[in-house]
């Protein structure tokens, strides 16, 4: 029963670090937005997979086509960034159960940091995803990186060149 456990743990963190596609959930057309930055590091650092910038106005975000909401999408998305305002977050992680994304990282600050409703927030958002079966990074994380070859995922807003090797970290605060 542990080893069958310890297997299944493996492979839902494999979801967040080795995804095959991504969606950045509010990618504006503001250079300096989260959702921008975070598009342009993964096509800088050019990610091994389909990168699909979600903005509800825009049909292209960096010279990139656009969706309007991840329910859109075309195929299967593994991982969703999320990048916008935190009274959204909760209506794209709905989109993202739908779309049956398998885990989310989730920039957008406003939660817990931020005040007693914004804990309750994030109470609410974490059991929506673990109801759903998603893994969850966040909120109000720096992002994801992996510079595994076979996948080069830079999935942060922070300008950094991290060179590839055998050492993980995880931090938190």
């Amino acid at each position: 029963i542990e080893e069958r456990a310890s297997v299944a743990e493996a492979r839902s963190v494999e979801r967040v670090l080795k995804p095959t596609s991504i969606a950045v959930v509010g990618a504006s057309r503001d250079p300096e937005s989260l959702g921008h930055q975070v598009l342009r590091q993964l096509i800088r650092h050019r990610f091994n997979g389909p990168v699909y910038p979600v903005n509800r106005e825009a049909s292209f975000v960096a010279s990139v086509r656009a969706w309007r909401s991840v329910v859109d999408l075309p195929g299967e998305v593994d991982l969703a960034v999320v990048c916008v305002p935190a009274a959204e977050v909760l209506r794209v992680v709905e989109e993202c159960a739908v779309k049956r994304v398998q885990a989310l990282v989730v920039l957008s600050s406003g939660f817990a940091d931020q005040d007693t409703a914004g804990e309750e927030l994030e109470a609410e958002l974490v059991a929506y995803a673990r109801r759903h079966g998603m893994r969850l990074l966040g909120p109000n994380t720096l992002g994801l990186i992996n510079t595994d070859p076979s996948v080069s995922m830079h999935a942060t807003f922070v300008p950094v060149d991290v060179e590839a090797g055998r050492v993980g970290l995880a931090a938190q605060s």
